[in-house]
């Protein structure tokens, strides 16, 4: 299982697309008796996970935090089933990670779509990256769904599912840090990076 080192967010909780600026601010913190929108919030975003699979109700019940311990303990967290600074960070890491793979891979095969946020994994584990998924992600030209735009379009839970598979350890590209679509290049540079593998329209390099 891949495990978050770095946690870098300075803020309690996040912005996430579809949500109001009252929606996306969370107490701090949210346990069992908690009510109200920020925990709608907190059930939802489980739910695109697979790990809260009843109704939203915005009570931070025993099923909620049964849902945030089962998050906590697959990405690498304090098991305490309490939404505090550390879950509310890696919920916001987890979204950013869900925008890159629906703006980089989308159409691209379930498997692709893992490749891609393992990318990301793989360069917050490299020396020659930034240390942390905001960072990582944020880094300058990067990645094409930051320059375009597409970062902000709504992902589905498909690709909430990718990046979850990706921490659990599933790496598609075998290591890779640089993909790119061969047939949209503009930088020559990339095709002097050793080839690993090629999944649907992405190629995967070293």
């Amino acid at each position: 299982m891949r495990l978050m080192k770095y946690i870098t967010a300075a803020w309690m909780f996040i912005f996430l697309a579809g949500y109001t600026q009252s929606e996306a601010k969370a107490s701090q913190l949210l346990k069992e008796g908690s009510a109200g929108s920020e925990v709608t919030f907190v059930q939802d975003f489980m739910k695109k996970l697979g790990y809260f699979e009843t109704e939203t109700t915005g009570y931070y019940g025993p099923v909620t935090a049964q849902a945030i311990c089962e998050f906590q303990r697959d990405f690498g967290l304090r098991v305490d089933g309490v939404t505090g600074t550390e879950t509310a960070n890696m919920i916001y890491h987890v979204d950013t990670m869900a925008h890159i793979v629906n703006g980089e891979a989308r159409g691209e095969s379930y498997e692709g779509q893992v490749a891609v946020a393992a990318v990301i994994l793989n360069r917050m584990e490299s020396n020659e990256f930034p240390d942390a998924i905001n960072q990582v992600i944020y880094q300058r030209n990067a990645f094409t769904a930051i320059n375009d735009g597409q970062y902000r379009l709504l992902p589905g839970n498909t690709a909430y599912q990718a990046v979850k598979d990706a921490f659990l350890g599933w790496d598609p590209t075998g290591g890779a840090v640089y993909y790119y679509n061969p047939n949209l290049v503009t930088d020559q540079w990339i095709f002097t990076r050793t080839v690993i593998k090629r999944i649907g329209n992405h190629t995967f390099a070293y």
